[in-house]
């Protein structure tokens, strides 16, 4: 009996990445310098030896190791191209937090500077305007002396004229009773009329 075979299905597997082919940036080709030469000795310059090169498949693995040396060349200096770019942004960014930095503690300073003289200042406004609640103070007890001393000068005087009336009152009611006394009539009172 023979079984039946499942039907076999081939995958083809997947390139590597490094093995999918990029498309290169245009570059310009760099001419390759050859090697130095090397000092002949006269046994190699006596010696010719021709080489028969077949242009055909030689060529052609120049041309995909130069590609492949080039290609590999040109990713060499975009990787040092990237290296120095972040080495660049990393000092430009310590750089600039480092002014940050410094800009953030001169404005620290300056506040400091700016509370501490306001601190002062108002402690010496609060001073002034102590003195200035004792002067006051002061002063408004020397008005509260000087009304004082007024109201006792008007009470004084008040008690001097009631003093000169009470005593006009008498005199007068003694100068009535001696007129009545006389029967005589006040010549003031008469030149009234």
């Amino acid at each position: 009996m023979a079984q039946a075979e499942p039907p076999t299905t081939t995958v083809e597997a997947e390139p590597p990445l490094a093995a999918i082919p990029t498309p290169a940036p245009p570059t310009v080709e760099k001419p390759v310098a050859p090697p130095p030469a090397e000092e002949k000795t006269k046994h190699d310059h006596d010696s010719k030896a021709l080489a028969v090169v077949d242009n055909t498949s030689d060529s052609g693995s120049k041309k995909t190791s130069t590609k492949g040396s080039l290609d590999r060349d040109i990713a060499l200096a975009d990787l040092d191209k990237q290296k120095k770019s972040s080495f660049i942004k990393a000092w430009e960014d310590s750089e600039k937090s480092k002014a940050d930095n410094k800009a953030q503690k001169k404005l620290s300073d300056v506040t400091a500077w700016e509370n501490s003289k306001k601190a002062a200042i108002e402690a010496q406004l609060r001073k002034i305007e102590e003195g200035l609640e004792k002067k006051k103070a002061a002063y408004a007890e020397k008005m509260r002396n000087k009304i004082a001393m007024v109201h006792k000068q008007a009470e004084e005087k008040k008690a001097v004229v009631e003093a000169k009336r009470k005593e006009e009152l008498l005199k007068a009611e003694e100068l009535a009773a001696k007129h009545r006394a006389t029967g005589s009539v006040p010549k003031k009172l008469l030149d009234c009329f």
